[in-house]
């Protein structure tokens, strides 16, 4: 008999929600296979089955918060004890999700969603299926990309988009055009509410804990730096098209802005410490924390020992880590033990912003969108690819001059960019 337990989904992490199981008690599970859903402050995810069995026992329910290595509930490597699972937890099975690759209990699913048989498609995550049902999506059709050849949120955005259908899936940091979708019809009878109440999700109550709790740690100031990018944008030109055939994947600004920050904390460890009452923690190694928009929040997960990465290990870490964290392919230790963060807000348009410390760290930097602007160059009106850089900092520990030396190492690097991508 196995025990599965509640893992612990960063170093802060004491606690988390149980939302769903994804087997029912006398269910037949692989190894790795997804188990059950949790959800903590900084994830809501999918959790793999320790072993291969019956699923002996629930002994949480869904909805319920608990400790980390809570023993939730047991599996039968021998897979015989399916009967006495079911007797031991009668009432958990009106609330247990139904197998994976049908559509979740829904009065009646479309038949797309529930066609295929199991065995054709592996596991689906329920923000797959909900995907499917809504866009009437036939997932036999899809070709899965993920692990054992399941299929991800991703692998459904490009089948959507290539189906001529791309605005219904929108990108994860804009939930509110898929979540649109009311109760009522678009326009309300007469004498229907002007209001609708829901509740947040648990990972957005858990977000803003973790919010509120970082302003009240630190004393946050942020100094914000224009960096003229062009130096970066041609070079980013010039291997584009090679990097993707290399690849499969584009080149981003942001693994130049990562290269920089490597180079700046070097010169400047303070911005790489944390603070531990009255002692001063000093990091030796960088591993630098990138932060990702999901469908319902927000997670960071880590680039351990950013500064041994040239720019293609960079990027492919950037992909690799943003892929699997909104197709809740995470491991725990992949989203704890950052020592310095970094979130990219203009990707979504935004010019300047004005980050929240990640705590334990005590810095963060905010990335704004490169635009081609006319700036005063020599005495001379020139356009240039400008972006604006923020970073946010704990006034307990870092002084307003550091972060502004720290920053200008960060725009140093990038003005004078020489470094080959390939």
């Amino acid at each position: 008999m196995t025990d599965v337990v509640m893992p612990q989904m960063g170093e802060s992490i004491v606690e988390g929600t149980l939302t769903k199981w994804l087997k029912k008690a006398g269910e037949r599970v692989e190894r790795d296979e997804p188990l059950f859903e949790i959800s903590t402050d900084k994830v809501d995810t999918e959790i793999p089955s320790p072993a291969a069995g019956t699923l002996a026992e629930i002994m949480v329910e869904e909805g319920k918060t608990v400790g980390i290595n809570t023993v939730v509930g047991r599996i039968d490597e021998a897979g015989g004890a399916a009967q006495a699972s079911a007797q031991a937890q009668p009432k958990q099975a009106p609330a247990a999700a139904a197998p994976p690759p049908p559509a979740p209990a829904a009065p009646a699913p479309p038949p797309p969603t529930a066609a295929p048989e199991p065995a054709e498609l592996g596991p689906l995550s329920p923000l797959v299926r909900k995907m499917a049902r809504e866009m009437n999506v036939d997932l036999a059709q899809v070709r899965g990309t993920g692990a054992g050849g399941r299929i991800t949120k991703q692998d459904m955005e490009a089948y959507i988009a290539q189906r001529g259908q791309a605005p219904a899936a929108p990108a994860a940091a804009a939930p509110a055009p898929v979540q649109a979708p009311s109760p009522a019809a678009p326009l309300p009878p007469a004498g229907a509410p002007k209001t609708r109440i829901e509740p947040l999700s648990n990972m957005r109550q858990k977000i803003a804990e973790h919010m509120v709790m970082s302003k009240r740690t630190s004393p946050h100031v942020t100094t914000i730096h224009r960096v003229d990018m062009t130096k970066v944008a041609k070079m980013r030109e010039r291997y584009k098209a090679q990097f993707q055939a290399s690849y499969g994947y584009s080149l981003t600004y942001l693994p130049f802005i990562a290269r920089a920050c490597v180079a700046a904390l070097r010169q400047y460890p303070l911005l790489n410490a944390s603070l531990d009452g009255n002692n001063i923690i000093y990091h030796n190694e960088i591993h630098i924390g990138i932060a990702v928009a999901l469908e319902n929040g927000l997670i960071v997960p880590v680039i351990r020992n950013s500064d041994e990465k040239n720019i293609a290990g960079l990027q492919r870490s950037i992909v690799d880590l943003a892929a699997r964290a909104r197709s809740r392919q995470l491991k725990p230790e992949e989203i704890q033990g950052g020592t310095f963060s970094i979130t990219n807000f203009g990707s979504f348009g935004s010019m300047v912003g004005t980050p929240i410390i990640n705590q334990p760290q005590v810095a963060i930097l905010g990335v704004g969108t490169v635009d081609k602007m006319p700036v005063v160059v020599d005495d001379a009106i020139a356009i240039r690819s400008i972006c604006h850089l923020s970073l946010s900092f704990d006034h307990r520990l870092i002084d307003g001059a550091l972060a502004d030396q720290f920053m200008t190492k960060v725009k140093q690097v990038l003005e004078g960019w020489s470094e080959e991508v390939l």
